[in-house]
């Protein structure tokens, strides 16, 4: 896999923390297993644009209240949605 910070080919698929805040600005959460590359050759960690479009549609779309201050991006994915879609997404 390319990484796309420095290009190199030893890019890997990897599952990672990450930290996020609540769309209404209320407070941080941590996230466990989101689906992220790791690059070892320059050490990067990040998570590509349509994970982090996913996750924040999602945050979006549900009670983020019933949220724990932990989580996995699963059990994030999985929390009954109360729209059809992000109508604020433009």
């Amino acid at each position: 896999m390319n990484c796309k910070w420095c290009h190199s080919q030893e890019a890997t698929k990897s599952l990672e923390k990450a930290y996020w805040e609540l769309p209404d600005g209320s407070r941080a959460v941590e996230m466990t297993h989101v689906p992220s590359i790791h690059c070892p050759s320059c050490e990067m960690i990040y998570i590509q644009e349509d994970i982090i479009d996913e996750i924040e549609d999602q945050m979006m779309l549900i009670d983020t209240n019933k949220l724990p201050d932990v989580f996995s991006y699963h059990q994030l994915m999985d929390q009954p949605k109360l729209l059809k879609k992000n109508y604020f997404k433009f």
